[in-house]
């Protein structure tokens, strides 16, 4: 794209946006949330032909319409025979036929309460009535906000768990049980052993979401490859600019260096191109060596978001911007597996949704997401070039973006076609703030449990989530894989 395109493109943007709302692509401060909608109130059960024994039948109570298709119900207390044992701190649910969903969790009241326990969902298929058999969601979500955060003080963020993807559906039980620790008490009686169990959180609610349709043209994926799976089926036709809202217009707008307003896609360049646009983008910051020698990735190309189909209305209006970039955290979503490539963004919409409406975040929390076949996502709106807050690794948001692959691994291998996407995008976006792939950094923490508030610590300039906060993520299997993407992401910036 020339200057003069760009330079036409914002004369257009402007003109567009004084003409709506006169709403700005400046970065502004984190605004309040709506609180999460509340659910249908439940009823009395029912007298459904199949037994649930584990969980409570309620009768068939629809909400009414919630703002992105996402339906908020409460837990109850499960009842449990004593004869088998000790009463165990149980909540569950059980809706034989509720409106579609595609995405599952569980949200509480307390964003630092923690559910020791287990949570299951069994979902039945839309149009086959065929159930699923129990899944367990991962009880701890660990991305987020750093604590002080604006984002994270609004007063509606919630505990979560992991969201997850389970496909067309219109029936879901859950249930969610604490769990216990032997304890040996020694008393003048002699000794005696009983089990403890922990509390669970309060307002425990089943979120059943609905990515909704695409409201904007998708992206259509690359020619297929050998190595990965392609499937272009199911996609919408394009609505045009016309219909787009200003929420739309400036989140589109603050990619206008790289692609055209209204993008679904931002192209990938060659190397000569892409080291002339880091010229125009980043100019008057580069250091003399970093002018010599780029050292930087050939752009890749990157689905935007109106590519997978992001409402703009559901989230915070404006921007939130970090100094630079000097590190990538690695994720997985753990929300399964189950997906195909044609369902990528839908996949998307539904943590989307999941991280605004039910988590009270202000936006989805990763900075880029990729799925099995290895596109690129844009994220966190604010512009892919940019260095957008995100909340990704609680504690580490500041100075670093989160790449997310969309799917579970713990023990299934990633896929080399993600890994290689993961490559192709660190040399990118590092390589414009100068920062190496096989590198160390250091980052100031933002208080976890990890290290404390303020303590300057040493990171590879790619990390998995865990090397920031103490959890699982991204799965043992992708962890073990970072070095190869260290050692590729090098090699594409040249070095």
């Amino acid at each position: 794209m020339t200057m003069s395109n760009i330079r036409d493109m914002r004369g257009f943007l402007a003109s567009s946006l004084a003409s709506s709302i006169g709403v700005t692509c400046a970065a502004a401060l984190v605004l309040p949330l709506a609180p999460p909608a509340s659910a249908a109130s439940p009823s009395a059960a029912n007298s459904g032909a199949r037994p649930a024994p584990t969980a409570v039948r309620q009768a068939v109570q629809h909400p009414a319409a919630l703002p992105g298709s996402t339906q908020s119900l409460p837990l109850a207390p499960l009842t449990r025979d004593r004869a088998i044992g000790p009463a165990v701190p149980e909540q569950g649910l059980s809706r034989d036929h509720v409106r579609p969903f595609s995405l599952v969790g569980v949200v509480w009241n307390d964003p630092d309460a923690v559910l020791h326990g287990r949570v299951q969902v069994r979902t039945r298929a839309s149009g086959t009535g065929a159930w699923s058999g129990w899944q367990d969601l991962q009880t701890h979500n660990d991305d987020g906000a750093d604590p002080d955060a604006a984002e994270r003080t609004s007063g509606h963020v919630r505990g979560s768990t992991a969201p997850l993807w389970v496909g067309d559906s219109d029936g879901v039980d859950v249930r969610v049980r604490a769990e216990g620790e032997r304890r040996t008490d020694d008393t003048a009686r002699g000794t005696r052993t009983a089990t403890a169990f922990a509390p669970l959180p309060a307002g425990l609610r089943l979120e059943l979401v609905d990515p909704g349709p695409q409201t904007a043209s998708r992206a259509v994926p690359p020619p297929a490859r050998s190595d990965i799976e392609s499937d272009t089926s199911d996609v919408p036709g394009d609505r045009g600019l016309g219909a787009e809202s200003a929420e739309s217009l400036t989140a589109s707008a603050a990619n206008a260096e790289l692609a055209p307003l209204g993008a679904t896609e931002i192209p990938e360049l060659g190397r000569a191109a892409t080291e002339s646009e880091q010229r125009t983008l980043r100019g008057a910051e580069l250091t003399e060596v970093q002018r010599t020698n780029p050292f930087i990735g050939p752009r890749p190309r990157i689905i935007t978001r109106r590519g997978w189909g992001a409402d703009e209305s559901l989230r915070d209006r404006g921007f939130v911007y970090t100094k630079k970039v000097k590190a990538a955290f690695v994720h997985h979503t753990a929300s399964g597996n189950g997906y195909r490539c044609s369902q990528a963004a839908s996949v998307i919409r539904g943590i989307y949704r999941y991280h605004v409406k039910s988590m009270g975040w202000r936006d989805i929390g990763y900075n880029f997401l990729v799925d099995k076949c290895g596109n690129i996502y844009e994220g966190r709106a604010g512009g892919v070039a940019k260095p957008v807050l995100g909340a990704h690794t609680l504690g580490f948001n500041t100075n670093s973006m989160g790449i997310a692959v969309l799917g579970s691994f713990g023990s299934a291998k990633p896929p080399a076609a993600a890994l290689k996407a993961i490559a192709r995008l660190t040399a990118w976006k590092l390589g414009l703030y100068g920062a190496n792939p096989r590198g160390k950094t250091y980052l100031k923490s933002g208080g976890g449990n990890l290290y404390r508030k303020g303590k300057s610590v040493r990171l590879n300039v790619i990390s998995g989530h865990r090397d920031g906060f103490a959890t699982d993520c991204p799965g043992r299997q992708l962890y073990r894989k970072l070095g190869t993407a260290r050692t590729t992401a090098a090699r594409y910036q040249g070095r």
